[in-house]
């Protein structure tokens, strides 16, 4: 069955269910783009006639036109096709706009809003503390000590080295890190302190060491969309990509490159956050991204959740005491026009992450950059798309990174 509605609006599949009697199920996103992106219906109107003849629902917002303009956000096949191909479809109200969502948000903070998510998806009345009432595991003692060394702008390489030592699986990962062929340290890699001080640095181990023991806290969700980004790779890239950004603008307009490196590694940690609270619901939320490619994710977690991943992520890391400019960042990466503090943080994270999906390497849709974001950072798009084609050409030694950070 297709499904014809506004590209501006999310296929709501409760109105799909209901209308059908049938728990129909989004088709996968490879195979939808094998489907439409077939030669012959790109050209041949008797091909996408035939197409359109399959059962087939409208939204009333489509069903005034006189024509319509066809597109597929999988395979991006588009074409016309007159009033008179849809004549058999039946018409269902499928769409809701970004403002009815909106409009659907209960008020207030972030912290109320997450509680108010648990208690309806839960039914837990909360009479403890947020952390206890979200079943959230606690931070290890070695985390602990990273978070704080992270949180403290004097700490030194001095002071990270003794608890990487006494941490069998951090320093395997350090001495891994530091042999990959990404970053080609000369020589051979003899000790922690090798690995730390001649090749790594302090802010590269201990960034690694946060995002990878927090990445381990909360399991890869088993029913994410089918077809999405890997979470590791996702991470590493972002990260990559934010950091030499970074480094291309004005010195004095520059943030921490570690911290900006940090924000992009937990960019998305509130994903995980989220199939941890709402298992159940998680799988359906996976449905909903499935079906709608084309529409915003936080807006489909609010239809869903009352909640996105960047709140909810924020929030926790937050409560974990990580620095605020990674937790400003982390909250507003979807928001260009916010200018509260650390504002080039999460400036920079919006415009990775658009430059990523633009590459298969990021989840969302595609969406224009504005162009004073690029003025603002004091970037241009010619810099940022070099800086994107520099990261592209270390795709191997990268992926090769991903699948160390990932074990």
């Amino acid at each position: 069955m297709l499904a014809v509605l506004p590209s501006s609006c999310l296929l709501n599949l409760a109105s799909v269910w209901k209308q059908t009697g049938r728990h129909l199920q989004p088709v996968r996103g490879d195979d939808a783009a094998r489907f439409f992106g077939q030669p012959t219906l790109a050209s041949n109107e008797a091909a996408q006639q035939k197409l359109l003849s399959m059962p087939l629902l409208i939204d009333p917002g489509c069903a005034k036109q006189a024509n319509l303009n066809i597109n597929d956000p999988h395979s991006q096949l588009t074409f016309v096709a007159p009033k008179a191909w849809l004549q058999h479809a039946e018409s269902c109200s499928l769409a809701l706009s970004n403002a009815e969502i909106e409009a659907r948000q209960p008020s207030g903070d972030d912290e109320a809003l997450i509680t108010l998510a648990v208690e309806r998806f839960t039914a837990l009345r909360v009479k403890q503390r947020l952390e206890d009432t979200l079943d959230l595991p606690a931070l290890s003692p070695t985390l602990q000590k990273i978070v704080a060394l992270r949180s403290d702008p004097d700490a030194s390489v001095d002071e990270l080295l003794p608890i990487v030592r006494v941490d069998p699986s951090l320093s395997a990962q350090v001495m891994s890190l530091a042999a990959s062929p990404y970053y080609a340290a000369p020589g051979k890699i003899a000790s922690v302190e090798d690995a730390v001080i001649r090749v790594l640095g302090f802010d590269l181990v201990i960034n690694m060491a946060l995002a990878t023991a927090m990445g381990r806290i909360l399991e890869l969700p088993k029913e994410g969309p089918r077809g999405g980004t890997p979470y590791w790779l996702q991470a590493v890239y972002n990260a990559t990509l934010a950091e030499k950004l970074c480094q291309l603008m004005p010195v004095e307009r520059r943030p921490k490159p570690g911290l900006v490196y940090l924000s992009g590694l937990l960019h998305n940690f509130g994903y995980l956050v989220l199939a941890h609270l709402f298992p159940p619901h998680f799988s359906l939320l996976a449905r909903y991204i499935e079906a709608n490619p084309h529409f915003q994710l936080d807006a489909i977690e609010r239809q869903l959740l009352n909640v996105t991943r960047e709140q909810i992520g924020a929030w926790l890391l937050s409560s974990w005491s990580l620095p605020e400019e990674v937790c400003k960042a982390i909250r507003h990466q979807n928001d260009p026009d916010y200018g509260g503090l650390a504002a080039e943080y999460a400036k920079i994270q919006f415009l990775t992450n658009r430059l990523l999906r633009e590459q298969g390497l990021s989840d969302g849709p595609l969406e224009p950059i504005p162009g004073e974001l690029y003025l603002q950072l004091g970037l241009t798009p010619a810099k940022a798309i070099n800086a994107l084609q520099q990261l592209m050409e270390q795709d191997e030694q990268l992926r090769e990174l991903t699948r160390m950070l990932a074990a």
